[in-house]
């Protein structure tokens, strides 16, 4: 049998295993919230590392931490900080007490690991407390929100990032496809003509538009509320302390935290994460309604538009052979819906508090940081594994735009509607692209249409009036 040690907490004894790094809180909440079976995310871990060990050299700093606990605590947290702790961390994501469970297996884990450092066993608590000295002037309700947003933080700079290389690789496409004409398509039905190029130049703009929101969101998400203690007053915590902790933690994690300035309403209200997530939702639209555009363009390739080929990742059935599917598409739009999903989570979590404290910080955390997983990897597969690799099939393009009896809306300014629809009506009647249709009803000529009819003039904004145009209006 293995050996066990025995600990106390305020409802009793309980026994754990004697070399376990995490103790008697961390059992009772694994006890309790055998939920989801799904780990506190890696980066709230990592994040929560930093947070002590930013507490643990503000009080070594001020006198409250010798240097022979000091030294290994520091040592544990970083190695928290690093990931070298993280299986340790047993807690549900899921679970009750606004993150206490968390922040208690946190302690617990670098107390137990600063002994093990220190050449101590694991539970000689005497020496080193999870709570007297890892805990030391803290409270779950300053320390879980921090490390929360500091690892919000580190998640939107790297969507930032991925999101911009979804805006190169489109604005690359925009070039390489500008010449390729195509079939404009407004609800689904044929449109005056585009280029392939403004359709990839569209996607750029609307990614460029998400990289900047992203990007402003980190002026939200960087002010914490550490100091505040339980309710944002700082009770049981020293004034120097709380001046001081937040400018260690700015060193440790680099980036440019701010203490809040009323840690009471910092500690209280969550909107700011509805904020975030609220933004996130419009990035994670773009990439459904991108996914559409590709799986449309795309589709075929016998009977569908079959204007553009996408990249072929995978075999595409188990029965029909030689079938292939637009799968980054498809896991777009699922991952889309999905962020969709825990945006509302967050919103009703958020909503959820009552006066000082909200209890459903853990929901908030565990679909924040999982919808900037899921939006990251989503970017970083369109960019690399779809969209980058797109090919057109410009004869198709051009054919298609050439037959579409929408493309007389350029004869308009011409001939005048009625004879732009009756040129639409006979090219539907008889299967005529543009040029014979025209000629035909309206003796225009291949040459006087060809100069409408280029990417160039597609894409040009209006036409230039001509002085008889404006005279014969008058």
């Amino acid at each position: 049998m293995a050996e066990k040690r025995t600990e106390q907490d305020l409802l009793g004894t309980l026994e754990v295993p004697a070399d376990a790094l995490w103790g008697i809180h961390s059992a009772r909440a694994d006890g309790n919230f055998d939920i989801s079976r799904r780990p506190v995310h890696p980066e709230l871990i990592h994040a929560y590392g930093e947070v002590k060990l930013a507490a643990a050299t503000a009080n070594h700093t001020l006198g409250y931490l010798d240097d022979s606990r000091f030294e290994p605590i520091a040592a544990a947290c970083r190695e928290m900080a690093g990931g070298e702790l993280d299986e340790h961390i047993i807690v549900d994501a899921f679970q009750g007490g606004a993150g206490t469970s968390t922040n208690l297996n946190v302690c617990e884990v670098i107390a137990n690991r600063a002994l093990v450092l220190a050449g101590r066993t694991p539970g000689d608590h005497e020496f080193i407390d999870p709570l007297e000295h890892v805990n030391l002037h803290q409270s779950t309700n300053d320390t879980y929100p921090t490390a929360l947003r500091v690892a919000v933080y580190r998640g939107l700079k790297r969507l930032e990032k991925r999101l911009t290389t979804l805006h190169e690789t489109c604005q690359a496409g925009e070039r390489e496809h500008a010449d390729t004409l195509r079939p404009g398509r407004t609800e689904m039905m044929d449109a005056v003509p585009v280029t392939l190029g403004r359709t990839f130049g569209a996607w750029a703009e609307a990614f460029a538009r998400d990289r900047w929101r992203v990007y402003k969101c980190t002026e939200r998400i960087r002010v914490v509320n550490l100091g505040g203690t339980a309710v944002g007053t700082g009770l049981g915590a020293p004034r120097s302390y709380i001046f001081r902790v937040v400018e260690e933690l700015r060193t440790i994690v680099r980036l440019p935290i701010a203490r809040a300035e009323n840690l009471f309403e910092a500690t209280q209200n969550c909107d700011v994460y509805v904020e975030v997530s609220g933004i996130l939702k419009a990035v994670a639209m773009n990439l459904l309604k991108v996914s559409g555009d590709l799986r449309l363009l795309a589709s075929g390739p016998a009977t569908g538009l079959g204007e553009i080929a996408l990249p072929q990742q995978q075999a595409g059935s188990s029965i029909m052979p030689g079938k292939v599917n637009p799968v980054i598409p498809e896991m777009m739009a699922q991952v889309a819906i999905q962020a969709a999903a825990q945006d509302q989570a967050i919103a009703f979590a958020a909503g959820s508090g009552q006066l000082e404290l909200n209890a459903f910080l853990p929901l908030v955390s565990t679909n924040l940081l999982e919808m900037l997983d899921l939006l990251i990897g989503a970017s970083r597969a369109a960019a690399g594994k779809c969209i980058g690799g797109i090919a057109a099939d410009t004869d198709r393009c051009r054919d298609m735009a050439l037959f579409s009896p929408a493309l007389v809306t350029v004869l308009v300014p011409v001939v005048g509607y009625h004879t732009a629809a009756e040129i639409a009506a006979t090219m539907q009647k008889e299967h005529l692209d543009l040029f014979a249709a025209a000629e035909q009803v309206a003796g225009l000529q291949r040459a006087d249409i060809e100069p409408l009819v280029t990417p160039a003039a597609v894409n040009a904004l209006g036409f230039v009036d001509r002085p008889r145009d404006r005279e014969g209006a008058q």
